[in-house]
């Protein structure tokens, strides 16, 4: 069984690492997103993925039984696969960001010192005047 998780470990981690090779901002982050599912497969095989009863201490003992899973590699999984959503999460809004100031996908044309342009969001007018009654209340 872990020979098996192995080797599925080593094809995510190779399609991952040829994806973040890739030009396009989508391609980066699918190779993220494979790489770390790739890790969390690696802990499983390197945590001895096996059929064994769950970390549970029954009542009648006080440690855990021989034969039940290590909660330790779950754990760092689960742990993983909340911190991997994180990042992959802003990289999705970061690569949104750069495709609406530059309308560009691919990395190798981002030059952002010519393309990047800040919109400063509209304000209305009673947001305007509000600034300014603050403003002016703070100089009295």
């Amino acid at each position: 069984m872990s020979e098996l998780l192995g080797l599925v470990a080593g094809g995510l981690f190779a399609a991952g690492t040829y994806l973040l090779l890739r030009r396009t901002l989508l391609q980066l982050i699918l190779g993220l997103a494979l790489i770390s599912n790739a890790v969390n497969l690696a802990i499983l095989g390197a945590g001895g993925a096996r059929p064994t009863s769950p970390p549970i201490i029954p009542d009648d003992l006080k440690t855990l039984p021989p034969d039940a899973a290590d909660p330790v590699p779950q754990a760092l999984i689960l742990t993983a696969i909340v911190i991997s959503f994180g990042v992959i999460a802003f990289f999705i809004v970061l690569a949104d960001r750069v495709f609406r100031s530059t309308k560009v996908v691919d990395t190798a044309d981002l030059n952002t010192t010519d393309r990047l342009q800040y919109v400063a969001p509209k304000r209305t007018r009673e947001q305007r005047s509000d600034s300014t009654a603050t403003t002016d209340g703070d100089r009295a």
